[in-house]
């Protein structure tokens, strides 16, 4: 095992010695290879460059108790991948390349998988991006497909610590935009009002639906979810949210594991008050509790601002121990990986 600090790890890029990529041209995939250069060497007239024509994935590798690791609906990522890079006119990665790309980073760099216990993470970011000389709007001759590797702490605060946000002026994305694929321009926009939050002592912002500005839509980078005062679980919907695989695991998971209703629907600004708890999730966030929120000149507190409620640690617990491979997963949720010794 690599010398890290496991109970230090936050969220930032370290190097780790492999990472997958393959090269699209003349219209096919090349093989793909690993490779210990951790640079992108392209034209200086890319339209990734330019036009903002790329996409990106998120997803993590789990050490379980036998030191095998597991990865966590990565046929999802592959089919949300295909999502974006569709929405921006780039080549599908096939299923199985993005698949055996994941397991091959994942394996090549299985001392950085944080050991079972410490809470910590292997974080995965597959990427496609267009290269090529070409300087007219229009798709990329040429594409590059990467997946490298990080081991992770927590997002926001620690274990299960509750966050607080405020509701912010701007919007996310615009109604029939780019909001529900996952694309860089989404994030750029989102790096002043994430910044206002922080100034203001929040963790991030909450952001409103873009026509009306009445609902909820996401929190920061993450999905949103409350639980109501008669105990349902209820996230989102709108057609410019990304859809987060953790949130639809949530969904499930509650239904089928807690026998709660589960369902996505309207969450007003406005009527805080009929949740006992909410929180944000995502693959890098996991669950992270909300303490409050402010909006205008009021702050609503949810469950507390110091302790986890009930129905959120559970989902926690649930969803974590299926991750780790310590409670059973749904058929098809894990594919786990033997480390040779």
């Amino acid at each position: 095992m690599v010398d890290i600090n496991w109970d230090e790890l936050g969220f930032s890029y370290m190097k780790t010695p492999f990472r997958y990529r393959s090269h699209w041209k003349d219209g096919k995939w090349d093989e793909g290879e690993l490779t210990e250069d951790n640079q992108l060497h392209i034209s200086e007239s890319s339209p990734a460059i330019h036009y903002g024509q790329q996409c990106f994935e998120g997803l993590k590798a789990y050490r379980c108790k036998d030191g095998s690791i597991n990865l966590f609906r990565v046929d999802q990522n592959a089919k949300r991948f295909n999502q974006s890079g569709g929405r921006l006119l780039m080549p599908h990665v096939p299923e199985e390349k993005f698949i055996e790309a994941v397991k091959q980073v994942v394996l090549a760099n299985h001392e950085y998988v944080p050991p079972y216990g410490t809470g910590g993470t292997l974080y995965i970011r597959p990427l496609l991006i267009g290269t090529g000389d070409s300087m007219g709007i229009g798709p990329a001759p040429e594409y590059i497909f990467t997946v490298f590797c990080m081991p992770v702490g927590f997002i926001f605060k620690g274990d299960l610590e509750p966050s607080n946000f405020i509701v912010s002026d701007y919007d996310r994305a615009a109604p029939v935009g780019t909001g529900a694929v996952k694309v860089g321009g989404n994030y750029a926009s989102s790096l002043l009002p994430g910044e206002k939050a922080k100034e203001q002592s929040f963790s991030d912002c909450i952001y409103l639906d873009p026509q009306t500005h009445t609902k909820i839509e996401e929190v920061g980078s993450a999905n949103f979810f409350a639980i109501t005062k008669n105990n349902e679980f209820v996230t989102p919907i709108s057609p410019s949210i990304l859809p987060s695989i953790t949130k639809y695991s949530l969904l499930y998971l509650a239904q089928n594991r807690l026998g709660m209703k589960a369902y996505e629907g309207d969450v007003f600004i406005d009527e805080l008050d009929q949740f006992s708890e909410a929180g944000a999730c995502g693959t890098a966030a996991v669950i992270s509790p909300i303490g409050g929120i402010k909006y205008g000149d009021d702050f609503h507190i949810f469950y507390s601002e110091s302790e986890v409620g009930p129905v959120t640690k559970r989902l926690y617990d649930e969803l974590t121990g299926i991750q780790f491979g310590d409670v059973e997963a749904p058929e098809d949720w894990i594919i786990n990986l033997k480390v040779d010794k």
